[in-house]
């Protein structure tokens, strides 16, 4: 694992409202990196009418730093928020991922939490 590197967590830590966003970014550069599993996100994330999703993402990038979100079916969300998961299968701070392995591995191989 690289320097520096405390591995990122997986926790019963939500973001199910803007209140939380804070507490997950804390989380994020602390350890280098957050894993969130789909459950963990309000149903307003996958609505992107809300603006929710766009929030959360945009606080990661912002502040630079890491989120993987375990979304195992974004077509089960819809077709925009599928696309949304597509478009961020490269992103530097935020991607989606299908299994939380393919998450940690990602966020490993990373040379810190800031990119």
């Amino acid at each position: 694992m690289p320097w520096g590197y405390s591995g990122p967590i997986v926790t019963t830590l939500g973001i199910r409202s803007p209140g939380d966003i804070a507490t997950a970014l804390t989380a994020s550069v602390e350890k280098g990196g957050l894993v969130l599993d789909e459950k963990d996100l309000s149903p307003d994330f996958f609505d992107l009418a809300t603006g929710f999703a766009g929030t959360v993402l945009q606080k990661f990038v912002t502040y630079r730093t890491r989120l993987a979100v375990i979304v195992r079916d974004p077509a089960s969300y819809g077709s925009r928020f599928s696309e949304l998961a597509h478009e961020h299968r490269t992103h530097p701070a935020v991607r989606f991922f299908s299994s939380e392995q393919q998450a940690r591995q990602w966020l490993a191989n990373m040379p810190s939490g800031k990119y």
